[in-house]
């Protein structure tokens, strides 16, 4: 019975770890299963596009900073913001796109292709 109850613990510490976004899986360089806040201050300035989705959804970066989108799933995506700022041409699969923002404010951005694909960038 202590065994089954130490098992139990370990597997609540474990999903803890991962709710607070302590462990990330990865392989390679490329995460499988990451835990942690929808929004992030961008160290990389990285978007990554992968099971039809933007990651991270919100991303804070100081005026100036350029943002590049990369395109890791298999069917093509087209980043487009809602004010028509920039939009890139259709990404393939490792495609990047990239853009520079230089005035503070909140960007929202989708994917023209797949509409229900919504981010945000805020620059600050």
């Amino acid at each position: 019975m202590k065994k089954i109850y130490r098992i139990f613990v370990l597997a609540a510490i474990v999903a803890a770890a991962f709710a607070l976004g302590f462990i990330t899986l990865t392989t390679g360089t490329r995460p499988i299963l990451a835990a942690g806040p929808a929004e992030k201050l961008a160290s990389s300035n990285e978007v990554r596009i992968d099971n039809f989705s933007f990651g991270p959804t919100t991303l804070s970066i100081p005026v100036g900073a350029t943002i590049t989108w990369t395109n890791h799933d298999d069917v093509p995506h087209v980043i487009a913001s809602d004010d028509k700022l920039f939009k890139s041409n259709a990404l393939d699969t490792d495609d990047r796109f990239s853009f520079t923002f230089t005035k503070p404010g909140t960007y929202n951005y989708y994917c023209a292709m797949h509409p229900k694909m919504t981010a945000k960038i805020v620059v600050q």
